[in-house]
């Protein structure tokens, strides 16, 4: 359940970042410092309304995710992308979040990955046909000199 509540909350940091961001025109650094300051000040004034570890991390979370919705419009338009990179960003920091113990920039560099891993697979999905007809024109072309 915890995990669940922490990918909902990537989700949420992701896409509502991304919505005070551009939809209310506050831009992306005033949007991110605002909600992660909402999010840090209520579990500040209320530890006991979650679990310990859910009152540790979902402050994380959100702060990570929220580096994700500061993406612009212009190279990111989708939010169900930005929900999908959130996920995984989310999941990155459940499975490997001892990994990034002592290293700067950890959140920073987890939401670039996590961004860039989903724009790209956006990429290839929404290029699927084109793709499959390159590559397969290369293999024919591969075949054709060794003959």
């Amino acid at each position: 359940m915890n995990n669940f509540i922490l990918i909902i909350t990537g989700i949420l940091g992701a896409t509502l970042t991304h919505f005070v961001s551009e939809q209310l025109r506050q831009g992306a650094v005033k949007a991110s410092a605002l909600l992660s300051l909402l999010v840090g000040l209520f579990f500040y004034c209320f530890p006991e309304v979650l679990d310990a570890y859910l009152t540790k991390h979902i402050q994380i979370v959100f702060v990570g995710t929220s580096f994700i919705g500061m993406v612009s419009s212009k190279t990111l338009k989708s939010y169900p992308l930005l929900a999908i990179a959130g996920t995984l960003f989310t999941i990155i920091y459940i499975s490997k979040n001892h990994v990034f113990d002592g290293y700067g920039g950890a959140l920073g560099a987890l939401a670039f990955i996590a961004l860039l891993t989903t724009m790209g697979f956006a990429f290839v999905v929404s290029n699927s046909a084109k793709i499959k007809r390159k590559v397969s024109l290369l293999i024919r072309k591969i075949f054709n000199r060794n003959k």
